[in-house]
């Protein structure tokens, strides 16, 4: 059949033209054409502090800001002194930087000096840093300072407080005050969006209180799963719910016990179950389903949404609840979980798999041989290494599957991705209380098969194993040995996650008494190439084309030069193509873009963390990393706004067009090619 225009097909395309996206020009410079920006930049990312010390009294404000910004990444107590003159700089912007990098860096010495200058502070902006900074630094004594000034009648200071509310959350230091500070500025209205995101996150977050958050939140909480119009809010309300769901039942007289009570329509429970099926948005279902109680009591209701989810919803909302009955099940036979991933055949391959897998860990006795069978066929005809290593991780429940795990991982020619996978179902067959004493010799000899294998990912695993007294009840002195020569053999910096791991073990063996540290590369061993930061204009896209389609990213290069210079050359040398996204964590991450596949990989080099002001949100691309200095090649998109990774993590791009796409992505997607938008 001829396809026809429409006879209106002008007027079409000249609302198409209208709807496109505005960009910057092509010369639109960043910020480093500027030689003293630039200057301050090296010192940085070359942790200078005496370098950039001169610069926070620079006559000129633009550098005073700069300099600031730039001990938010190096992140040194000594240049303390010199960032707290500056929160009553006459520029705001330069305010603002100041209070970020004293918040970055954590100095509980900053406390008084941010807390008097939030009082002070005019500019409802720049006390939204101080808040922030004072999150990030106050102890559990000096916590009440966030609170010290009435916030009724004041949305602005409200949602400042939001920000500390919740930094001090991230960090473990909560209070039942601080809970109710916290429900304070999510009833106060017109409170902004994300200030409505900080403060529930941080009771997400909050540790050792469950009590007081469901006598102080709980209706607040529940209001907000159900009617908020952010789908952030609505998901972390109901994560929070989740904790509320879980406290046991209150004591009921006898004479009640043995009458059936329904729920309230309104309880945590009975919210959570309606979330996990008819909520608008997949990852508000999801953290519902992540956080449906499984207790006696709501068991029932919670497995009703869970099978829903299995058989009507999208495959990361399918994943969490099949992972939902890997963990919760109850009186679940393991034919009936195989049947599920039998009778779904729309469903992924790691949707199945995590249903034999719940399938195994709940069988009889006499079932699970006949399970782990098919578990075994299946593997022999699974297309690719990443549906193997999701059937390896079935077959991890069952530990007579222990010889077949051990073939795999120490075959030789295997790929690095199902080697890794095989050695993970050792460990966990080990960790099972099923696992038969007469086996422990051989699973030690898996061990220092895989030390001696030079893999960096059977390595990890070997010596995670090591360090480990109940897998490895009985090291020797020839185990200790052979770590020490496997850690010697490791090429720095491309191998430090694998360094790292094998140092923990060997710090717990020998009782060290305080953790080595790393041997974190140097500034000097791969240096920011500025001219390809020059050559980076503001508005730079890149497409990124994968096997689910095209994903538009926009680079950050005045935020993370060195990792967009990075990102940059190796995209120019085809690195990226052909590779695959290794990890993808439901309403959380979707990471890809390492050489081996298997989240072990890396470039030649290491980069050093820049911690610009720009915070995780949907689309936001940040650099993985093992730690503060270590990032390289590896990349992961966001599928939700992440307050927790604020300043954590690089973020060098930002998604701005195929956000569908992103959401789709699954373990084992392809990076067909990236290539820069001209």
């Amino acid at each position: 059949m001829a396809f026809r225009f429409p006879r209106f097909w002008p007027m079409l395309l000249l609302l198409g033209a209208c709807a496109r996206t505005p960009r910057p020009s092509a010369d639109q410079a960043n910020k480093y054409h500027d030689a003293t920006i630039r200057q301050i930049g090296t010192a940085q990312d070359e942790r200078n502090t005496a370098a950039l010390l001169p610069f926070l009294t620079n006559a000129t404000p633009a550098y005073r800001r700069e300099a600031a910004l730039a001990f938010a990444s190096v992140q040194a107590p000594a240049a303390v002194p010199g960032l707290i003159p500056l929160l009553r700089d006459a520029d705001p912007s330069v305010r603002r930087a100041a209070a970020y990098a004293l918040g970055q860096t954590g100095d509980s010495t900053a406390v008084d000096s941010l807390g008097l200058r939030a009082r002070q502070e005019k500019d409802n902006a720049v006390r939204r840093y101080l808040y922030e900074a004072l999150g990030r630094t106050v102890t559990r004594r000096t916590l009440p300072e966030l609170w010290r000034v009435e916030t009724a009648n004041d949305t602005a200071r409200a949602a400042a407080l939001a920000w500390g509310l919740s930094r001090a959350a991230l960090r473990g230091i909560s209070s039942p005050e601080s809970i109710r500070q916290a429900v304070l500025v999510l009833n106060t209205p017109k409170m902004p969006t994300r200030a409505r995101l900080l403060a529930v996150s941080g009771l997400s977050r909050t540790r050792g209180y469950d009590a007081d958050l469901a006598r102080l939140a709980q209706e607040t909480l529940l209001r907000l799963a159900l009617k908020d119009r952010s789908y952030a809010v609505r998901a972390a309300a109901a994560a929070t719910l989740g904790k509320i769901a879980a406290l046991p039942a209150p004591a009921v007289p006898l004479e009640a016990a043995t009458a059936p009570v329904a729920k309230p329509a309104g309880s945590p429970a009975a919210v959570l179950a309606r979330l996990a099926v008819k909520d608008s948005d997949y990852r508000v279902r999801l953290s519902a389903i992540r956080a449906l109680p499984f207790g006696p009591e709501s068991y029932s209701e919670s497995r009703k949404a869970v099978f829903y989810a299995l058989s009507h919803d999208r495959a990361p909302v399918a994943l969490t609840a099949a992972e939902w009955l890997l963990a919760h099940a109850k009186g679940e036979s393991g034919p009936l979980l195989a049947a599920l991933a039998d009778g779904n055949k729309q469903a992924s391959p790691r949707v199945r798999a995590a249903l034999l897998q719940a399938a195994v860990r709940h069988a009889s006795s006499a079932s699970r041989p006949s399970l782990t069978e098919t578990i075994r066929k299946r593997y022999a005809a699974a297309p690719t290494v990443y549906e193997k290593g999701f059937l390896l991780q079935a077959l991890a429940e069952d530990p007579a599957s222990f010889d077949f795990a051990q073939v795999e991982a120490a075959a030789a020619g295997q790929s690095p991705v199902v080697a890794g996978y095989a050695l993970g179902a050792l460990l966990a067959m080990r960790r099972s209380a099923e696992f038969p004493a007469a086996r422990h010799p051989d699973f030690a000899a898996a061990m220092r098969q895989a030390l001696a294998s030079g893999d960096v990912a059977q390595i990890g695993a070997a010596a995670e194993a090591m360090a480990d007294a109940k897998l490895y009840p009985e090291t020797q002195a020839a185990d200790v040995a052979a770590l020490r020569q496997a850690q010697a053999k490791l090429q720095l910096p491309r191998e430090i996650e694998a360094w790292q791991g094998l140092q923990q073990a060997l710090d717990k063996l020998e009782k060290a008494p305080k953790p080595t540290p790393s041997p974190i590369a140097t500034a000097q061993q791969h240096p920011i190439d500025w001219a390809v930061v020059q050559s980076v204009p503001l508005g730079q896209q890149v497409r990124l084309r994968t096997s689910k389609g095209i994903i538009l990213l926009e680079l950050k290069p005045n935020e993370a030069p060195g990792a967009v210079a990075s990102f940059v050359t190796l995209v120019g040398q085809k690195f990226y193509d052909n590779l695959y996204f290794h990890r993808v964590v439901p309403n959380f991450v979707a990471q890809g873009g390492d050489p081996r596949g298997d989240g072990n990989g890396s470039a030649p080099y290491n980069l050093r963390s820049e911690f610009g002001d720009i915070h995780y949100e949907e689309g936001s691309v940040g650099l993985a990393s093992a730690g503060k200095d270590t990032e390289s090649c590896q990349f992961f998109i966001n599928h939700t706004a992440t307050p927790h990774l604020d300043g954590r993590y690089p973020i060098f791009a930002q998604v701005v067009g195929g956000m569908d796409v992103a959401h789709k992505l699954e373990i084992g997607d392809q990076i067909l090619g990236v290539e820069l938008v001209k």
